[in-house]
């Protein structure tokens, strides 16, 4: 039987101008995107961010996701990296990195001279892959809530029925995830299910949470999960809109996206820009 493959993540980080930020490892001598392996138990999207904060000093917020790369190591083993388009959050000055015996240099590289330095083809496919989606977008995530206690065990009103001690974990983890892709504001189902799913960030980062009877089971309808959809659309922020199963295809068919099954705590990522949608991905925890 085959060793697992070595799972990382790492970003393709741009900025205006037409910047792209690489990195030059001294073991290897050649020049790459900031990234690396996961820490056990680690989710991708959190490794990416912390691998170019650790790689370059740099904190970043994702963008679309580009495609896994896999190939095989020296030592025969094979590894799977997955990337985002990614952008600075803050200052992008690089000139007080202090160079170890991991990364020696970073720099921020013209888009064609970054052509000719990654040393890997397989690093200039995805240059090539990030070049059409590099300009700065907004983020939508649209959460199924956590795991709840079943309807069958609940004898009350089901708009109260609470997350379990899982689902309540699910939300912890949910933390890094949401913060990631620069969630400013959680939108939520008022139904308490999905109020906690949301709560750990909005406790963590201070964020604003708005309920809607219009998100919930008892309450949801076409138009009115359409006006909150648009308005979040057009809000000019990166928003997380936490609801229900049974919701999920409406909001969905107002993303103008196509329907997906989520599972408890699951996650579509949506990128969008001047409210048009540019790119999604479905994450699950």
């Amino acid at each position: 039987m085959e060793p697992r493959d070595v799972r990382a993540a790492g970003a393709v980080v741009t900025r205006k101008g037409g910047d792209v930020l690489l990195v030059h490892r001294p073991k290897y001598d050649d020049w790459s995107f900031p990234k690396g392996k996961l820490d056990p138990g680690e989710h991708v999207v959190t490794a990416a961010v912390r691998e170019v904060a650790e790689e370059t000093g740099l904190d970043v917020r994702l963008g679309p996701a580009l495609g896994q790369q896999r190939y095989r190591m020296s030592n025969g083993r094979w590894k799977t990296v997955d990337y985002w388009t990614a952008r600075v959050v803050g200052s992008d000055d690089v000139a007080r990195y202090r160079p170890n015996d991991e990364i020696d240099a970073v720099a921020w590289v013209p888009w064609k001279e970054a052509e000719r330095r990654l040393t890997y083809p397989y690093d200039r496919d995805t240059l090539a892959e990030a070049r059409p989606l590099r300009r700065k977008t907004r983020t939508l995530v649209v959460l199924r809530h956590a795991k709840a206690r079943s309807r069958s065990a609940w004898r009350k009103d089901d708009r109260l029925r609470p997350l379990l001690q899982t689902g309540q974990a699910q939300a912890q983890r949910l933390v890094p995830l949401l913060s990631a892709f620069d969630v400013t504001s959680a939108h939520s189902s008022s139904s308490t299910r999905c109020v906690q799913t949301v709560a750990p960030y909005v406790d963590v980062t201070g964020s604003p949470l708005k309920t809607y009877d219009e998100l919930s089971e008892e309450g949801a309808t076409t138009g009115g999960v359409v006006d909150v959809v648009d308005a979040l659309l057009d809000a000019g922020e990166s928003a997380v809109l936490c609801t229900h199963r049974p919701v999920l295809p409406t909001v969905l068919d107002a993303l103008e996206v196509p329907e997906l099954r989520l599972e408890p705590g699951g996650m579509l990522v949506v990128h969008h820009r001047r409210g048009k949608v540019v790119a999604t991905e479905s994450l699950a925890l």
